[in-house]
């Protein structure tokens, strides 16, 4: 149960309805992360968008990459709700899930392609000491033949995780295996 009021979805009435109809058709159905959000509508769709912004748009990062960064930050914040979610969506592109529960327990372990690993261990200290991010990280990326325009990707797909995983956390928020399903990847 979450710890603040939230408009259950056969209540919801004015830009509430409007927001969680926007939500489901771009998601294929409400998840609990956004509905914690339904005492500000406004605030959701802008969430709502953000989210479609770096995770579905066209770029040099695959979703499977996207999805995998999201997992990785989502297991160094301690969050179950994004872990979940994340790790759901990862086996639509790996099919694996031993494979998933290791890296969601230690990235560094699972063999990955070395620009992959790159990514991530960005994506991890960035998550972890952002204060010590230096031009050298981005230098590492750039060797690994990303792009300033996935380099910024990765860096919003990392924040963007780190932002969620505080909302989920914060406020309670928890899902179960059918709210995890059925979303579009």
């Amino acid at each position: 149960m979450p710890w603040i009021r939230v408009i259950e979805e056969d209540k919801a009435e004015g830009k509430v309805k409007e927001v969680y109809e926007k939500v489901k058709k771009n998601r294929g159905k409400l998840s609990n992360i956004m509905a914690i959000q339904s005492l500000m509508p406004e605030v959701m769709e802008s969430h709502l968008q953000l989210y479609m912004d770096v995770m579905f748009n066209k770029s040099g990062i695959s979703r499977e990459e996207k999805e995998l960064i999201a997992v990785i930050v989502s297991a160094i914040n301690d969050c179950p709700y994004c872990v979940n979610h994340h790790a759901e969506a990862l086996n639509v592109y790996w099919k694996d899930p031993a494979k998933i529960q290791q890296v969601i327990n230690d990235f560094k372990t699972v063999e990955l392609p070395v620009r992959t690993f790159a990514i991530l261990s960005y994506a991890e200290k960035l998550t972890l000491y952002p204060g010590s991010v230096d031009e050298h990280d981005i230098e590492n990326l750039q060797l690994h033949g990303i792009s300033d325009e996935d380099i910024l990707n990765i860096n919003l797909i990392v924040s963007y995780f780190n932002f969620v995983n505080r909302i989920a956390n914060g406020l309670g928020v928890e899902s179960s295996d059918e709210e995890v399903k059925g979303y579009v990847y």
